[in-house]
């Protein structure tokens, strides 16, 4: 995990609903009986509810949830990439869902960064053609994107792999071309949609390893986007479980672990609680020190709210 300060907000979200129709329809979410309606019609689909949040400067933000809980289509939500169907999302003080098309791209030029689960390399360009990329379309002078995007590659251990090809590198080594171009863009807050999930469980847990130096560094605000509760609790300041739409529970990663909201974030983090509870102090728990669980003093949370 990693800590951060009390800062103010970087990102915050509100009242923020995502509906899929098959038939373009006026849509009032505060209509409870339409809502109800759209749930059960097979032409239409609720896939973010009423969803309210704030990460703050500098931390990562966790939002965890299994397949369909509505977690990718949230983030993608936040850039707008899927245009939200009703709510607000403000970005330093910036309210961003109701900015017109020619703003919103100089918008995620200078405020958000966005690593995805499959890379997106362009296939037929270099490592460094990949990374600086982007700059390129800002109309970033050739000198200075060859200075960023070399300084992002060697952050990311990538220094001397500037003029191969996508194709000559591992699933890892690609994750981190992908992170080496986001972090060329320079903003200040990181979007992240399952980016190890892909890769094999090693080479997951060197990039998990390899971010977390990175923020310490960086001090980026992150949105992480994961199905996956260890690495939810490793990687995350906070921590939101969705389902079906909704954050069923919210709070810090040890705070979840010790008292879940209901049966369901109780069924995700029994497993862990139950490596915790039969390890002695200092023991490993599935190849991990006692040290790198979540959390400080998670047993002692875990023996007085059991």
């Amino acid at each position: 995990m990693i800590h951060t300060t009390k800062a103010s907000k970087a990102l915050e979200i509100k009242d923020l609903w995502k509906v899929y129709t098959k038939k373009d329809i006026d849509i009032d979410v505060e209509n409870g009986d339409l809502i109800t309606e759209l749930d059960k019609s097979e032409d239409a689909v609720v896939a973010v509810r009423g969803v309210s949040l704030a990460a703050r400067q500098g931390e990562v933000f966790v939002i965890m949830g299994l397949s369909g809980s509505g977690k990718s289509t949230l983030i993608r939500c936040v850039i707008r990439l899927i245009e939200p169907t009703s709510g607000e999302i403000w970005v330093n003080g910036q309210e961003v869902s109701s900015l017109p098309k020619k703003d919103l791209t100089e918008f995620r030029r200078k405020q958000i960064a966005m690593v995805f689960q499959h890379y997106g390399l362009l296939p037929h360009k270099t490592i460094i053609d990949n990374v600086e990329f982007g700059l390129k379309l800002q109309g970033i002078s050739e000198k200075e994107r060859r200075e960023r995007s070399n300084v992002a590659l060697e952050r990311v251990g990538l220094k001397g792999w500037e003029n191969y090809y996508p194709s000559s590198l591992s699933g890892g080594m690609r994750q981190r071309v992908g992170i080496a171009r986001a972090l060329v863009m320079d903003t200040p807050i990181l979007l992240m949609d399952e980016p190890f999930s892909g890769l094999d469980p090693l080479i997951r847990r060197e990039m998990q390893d390899e971010l977390i130096r990175l923020q310490k560094e960086l001090k980026k605000t992150i949105f992480f986007v994961t199905h996956d509760l260890d690495e939810a609790m490793r990687m995350g300041d906070r921590m939101a479980v969705m389902k079906n739409g909704t954050i069923v529970q919210m709070g810090a990663p040890a705070q979840i672990l010790a008292n879940p909201a209901d049966e369901y974030v109780a069924r995700f983090v029994q497993d862990k609680r139950r490596q915790i509870q039969m390890a002695d102090e200092g023991a490993f728990v599935n190849g991990e020190s006692m040290d790198e669980i979540p959390g400080e003093g998670v047993m002692d949370h875990i023996s007085r709210e059991s």
